[in-house]
């Protein structure tokens, strides 16, 4: 395991477990944590709906920890300016969740969930042999 999928896992690991985590490589596990982010964010939006104070905090604290693992697993050297400007995305929705949180905003959450989904659907289109030759 290269250092990618070590960073990549480790994150996995600290955000929440997945069956299949074990055997995914670090391109699989990154879309697997934009996609727990996701379904947190759908949770919360339900939970604030109900006006489930407790499980709204929990699950978008939970989204807030996978942007975090997002972050860690940049590699500033490697990715450059590409890497900087996902790290500075991934800055702006922390403080967005921090303040649909605060606010019980729905309108922040799917923000948020958009963002998500954007820089998701452009890590899904990595070519194949690009993503094999950064497994190394």
């Amino acid at each position: 395991m290269n250092a990618l999928s070590n960073r990549a896992m480790s994150q996995y690991k600290q955000v929440g477990t997945h069956v299949g985590a074990d055997s995914a490589d670090p391109h699989q596990l990154i879309v697997m944590l934009f996609d727990g982010a996701l379904e947190r964010i759908a949770i919360a939006k339900g939970a604030i709906e109900r006006n489930d104070i407790e499980e709204k905090g929990q699950k978008i604290g939970r989204v807030i920890a996978i942007v975090d693992g997002l972050r860690a697993s940049l590699d500033k050297e490697q990715g450059g300016e590409i890497a900087e400007n996902l790290d500075n995305l991934y800055d702006y929705m922390q403080r967005r969740l921090f303040e649909a949180n605060l606010n019980n905003d729905l309108a922040i959450l799917s923000e948020v969930a958009d963002l998500i989904k954007e820089v998701r659907s452009a890590w899904v289109a990595i070519p194949v042999d690009v993503r094999q030759a950064a497994n190394g």
